[in-house]
């Protein structure tokens, strides 16, 4: 066989291996919206240089979309998502943000203290995963005389059906008091 005809069928097989990989990294995308990329790297197993490859091709050809938040690119599937849709699907991909977020919409307008009481991390840690959620447009602040409180300004009914759509396994864990918690919202609009 000439060399020739071997580089071309290493070629085209490298164009197999790049297309599956394309694929791989495009269906974890539409199963995990609002995935980052050490995510995708670490539950697909794919180096850094060929994932940032891959998403760069996928975003370049309008398959997906992505919006950078503090430290983290987050990826989307093309036209599915509106803004406010994608920013809780960021938070949702962050386990302290998630968090303190879920906490905040159990415990209805809770302070700075009370969260770092319940999440168990420093105060300044607490208040930047804060500022982030305001500026993410999900909570907003409060005054109760000396103390801030904190309000989720979101719907969460969002959440839930985010939540049960794209991550069962978070569902699966917050969905007993997730329930609790709309008992309580429906029992407070009746008095």
């Amino acid at each position: 066989m000439s060399s020739f005809v071997l580089l071309d069928t290493k070629k085209m097989m490298m164009n197999v291996d790049d297309q599956n990989n394309t694929d791989k990294i495009l269906q974890f995308i539409e199963q995990n919206p609002g995935c980052h990329l050490r995510q995708i790297k670490r539950e697909l197993k794919i180096s850094m240089g060929t994932l940032q490859y891959h998403l760069n091709l996928l975003e370049k050809n309008g398959k997906i979309t992505s919006d950078k938040h503090t430290l983290h690119r987050h990826y989307f599937p093309i036209g599915l998502f509106q803004d406010n849709e994608k920013n809780i699907l960021k938070i949702l991909n962050k386990e302290t943000e998630r968090d303190i977020l879920m906490f905040i919409i159990e415990c209805k307008n809770p302070t700075q203290t009370e969260i770092v009481d319940a999440i168990q991390i420093s105060a300044p840690s607490v208040n930047w995963h804060i500022n982030n959620l305001i500026q993410l447009g999900l909570l907003r602040e409060e005054r109760d005389g000396k103390f801030k409180r904190y309000v989720f300004s979101g719907n969460p009914n969002h959440i839930i059906s985010l939540m049960k759509r794209y991550h069962t396994s978070i569902w699966d864990k917050w969905s007993g008091r997730l329930a609790e918690m709309f008992l309580s919202f429906s029992g407070d609009k009746s008095q």
